[in-house]
């Protein structure tokens, strides 16, 4: 049963995965617009941040728009493949869980964020202010 279920989730998400792509696209919003210095400060900024996330998952794609809102340059980790990211992810959060937002402060110690609420209010009070 647990392989049926697990067909079918996997060929939904084959179908609704261009759509969905697709909407994101259509649904895309502008960018912050700053002055070059101010930009070039949070992009540095933005070097110490990773989104683990997957490409069609609606919660992703809500911190995405987020992030293109205000024009940060955050790296995109896809945990959904097995491989190094999802075990990255699962090492140090316990669970592979998306999204999941990576900080690392100037020491190299990192904090896990995850649920795309928490993480857009993380993202709009750290960032926003920065127009």
């Amino acid at each position: 049963m647990k392989s049926v279920m697990r067909a079918f989730f996997k060929t939904l998400r084959f179908l609704l995965g261009p759509v969905i792509l697709f909407w994101e696209f259509l649904t895309r919003p502008k960018g912050l617009m700053r002055v070059p210095a101010l930009q070039a400060s949070v992009d540095q900024q933005c070097q110490s941040l990773a989104l683990y996330q997957y490409k069609t998952c609606p919660f992703c794609i809500k911190v995405r728009q987020e992030m293109r809102r205000l024009s940060l340059k955050i790296e995109h980790l896809d945990a959904q493949q097995e491989g190094a990211n999802r075990d990255d992810l699962m090492r140090a959060s316990g669970k592979a869980k998306v999204p999941c937002l990576k900080i690392t402060d100037a020491t190299g110690n990192s904090q896990w964020l995850h649920d795309s609420g928490a993480i857009v209010t993380y993202l709009r009070g750290r960032f926003a202010g920065n127009a």
